[in-house]
């Protein structure tokens, strides 16, 4: 039936051109954005997933730039520690030297003394971004001394939500042998006779145990006397030096040499492992990209190729509202 009040053609025409036009809006969109999930109203579930992820990303990324932080710090504390192990060996083999019958000891002397001067040198350039972590100035500093340094490894969110940031415990009084105050046993040090220089301690017992005659140290604090203690002895060759002195003097930097080793072993461990840390964190950064990317990314293909199609509908569509409003126009005929 034909009825001139109501287009019943035009009318599902533009209830079509209608239906198309917003498939057309929701096609562009993502395919201008690149998101077939660009807001919590296109899969609410989806959105939150992608957006708790992109968050925890960036805060992975805050990691990996604070990974390469600790990276500096250990790196230049490791090479600090790899310059007094070679240092130390010349100093062993000088008092070595000086231990030979006829050989000029003042001459040798002359050398351990700018050697002493470089090992100190090293240990005071050891800093970056204002920490140094083998130079410490003053005796018990709860600053340094006593604090073990926690370098951020990584975050984590768990099952339950919770998020957490990890660390990598440098354990300080472990890793460069600093004592804490209440260590009493390791009230001097190898270096200073202090808790100081290159943080290399020991008991003071060595001394007597080894039956030595003095407490060797390499260098000597402002205030080496603690009661109870042996009194400290700087290390020096002179004219009144014997050879038994110089036999105790190389029995103890050559502990200090071995302790140094072990240390420098100690960071290159830990240099090792934040390397490694820092390796995974880009490599978990890249795998929450292309997870979220699974989740709400649009592929262009398929966008691309309906949207061309939805674009031929339309074109039809309008062809059939301007066949179905001609309708009227046929009629006309019918009474002329």
């Amino acid at each position: 039936m034909t009825s001139i009040h109501t287009n019943v053609a035009a009318t599902a025409a533009l209830q079509t051109l209608r239906s198309i036009a917003s498939s057309m809006e929701t096609v562009q969109n993502r395919v201008s954005s690149g998101f077939r999930v660009d807001s919590a109203a296109d899969n609410a579930a989806y959105w939150s997933i992608a957006t708790t992820m992109r968050s925890d990303n960036r805060a992975l990324s805050a990691v990996e730039d604070a990974l390469s932080l600790s990276a500096a710090k250990v790196d230049v504390a490791y090479n600090g520690m790899e310059a007094s192990v070679e240092i130390l060996d010349e100093i062993k083999s000088r008092f070595v030297v000086a231990r030979e019958p006829g050989v000029d000891r003042s001459k040798v002397w002359k050398e351990i003394s700018e050697l002493k001067n470089q090992l100190l040198s090293v240990a005071q350039s050891s800093s970056f971004s204002g920490q140094n972590w083998l130079y410490l100035a003053t005796p018990y500093d709860a600053a340094n001394n006593t604090q073990d340094k926690y370098l951020v490894g990584g975050f984590t969110r768990d099952s339950n939500g919770l998020v957490s940031v990890q660390t990598i415990k440098l354990d300080f009084r472990d890793e460069t042998q600093v004592a804490e105050p209440s260590d009493t046993w390791a009230m001097f040090d190898f270096m200073t006779g202090h808790i100081g220089d290159l943080g290399i301690a020991t008991s003071p017992n060595f001394a007597v145990d080894a039956g030595f005659t003095n407490w060797w140290v390499l260098f000597k604090s402002p205030s080496p006397t603690v009661a109870g203690y042996p009194a400290v002895t700087e290390m020096e060759i002179t004219s009144s030096t014997t050879d038994t002195d110089l036999d105790e003097m190389i029995v103890v930097v050559d502990a200090m040499l071995q302790y140094t080793i072990e240390k420098a072993a100690n960071y290159g461990a830990v240099k090792g492992r934040i390397d490694m840390q820092s390796d995974f964190a880009k490599s978990l950064s890249q795998s929450i990209d292309m997870g979220v990317g699974r989740l709400v990314d649009a592929n262009m293909n398929e966008e691309s190729s309906r949207l061309k199609a939805l674009q031929t509908q339309q074109q039809l569509g309008l062809e059939s509202l301007s066949i179905a409003n001609s309708n009227a126009q046929t009629l006309l005929t019918l009474f002329s």
